[in-house]
């Protein structure tokens, strides 16, 4: 799973979310830091209104929420859904003993990014992808 650091730094980034089911997310509030919820319809819902997406959480007993602006959550792509936003820049992933390599093109140039957990890696290469696009 993607590190929450990294989550964070995408977010900030710009990337935004569009909640799906099997989407995995963090709210942010110190009590619930090391939770992490996934979205779907039997339980955790996205409701989307013209002022904003909010979560529903149906039926949920053990934890007093209705519901959480999407606003004051954290998003943890899949290392699918982050190597798809990655488009065709993507070129590869491969193992090299020390942690996980994806090579990506970023302005016609070759660039790679290490990491321990591959769905970091693919998250670095995105990051790097997001920062080109708001500049």
């Amino acid at each position: 799973m993607i590190s929450t650091e990294l989550a964070t730094r995408l977010r900030d980034a710009g990337l935004t979310w569009k909640p799906a089911d099997g989407d995995r997310f963090h709210i942010d509030a110190p009590e619930l830091a090391a939770e992490v919820f996934t979205v779907s319809t039997l339980t955790i819902e996205p409701h989307h209104y013209p002022t904003g997406t909010v979560l529903g959480f149906n039926g949920t007993t053990e934890w007093a929420l209705d519901s959480v602006d999407i606003e004051d959550t954290l998003w943890l792509p899949r290392e699918d859904q982050l190597r798809s936003l990655l488009g065709s820049t993507f070129r590869s992933l491969r193992h090299d003993g020390g942690g996980y390599v994806v090579e990506v093109v970023l302005l016609e140039q070759p660039r790679t990014f290490t990491a321990p957990e591959a769905a970091d890696a693919y998250g670095q290469a995105l990051l790097a992808l997001v920062e080109l696009s708001v500049d």
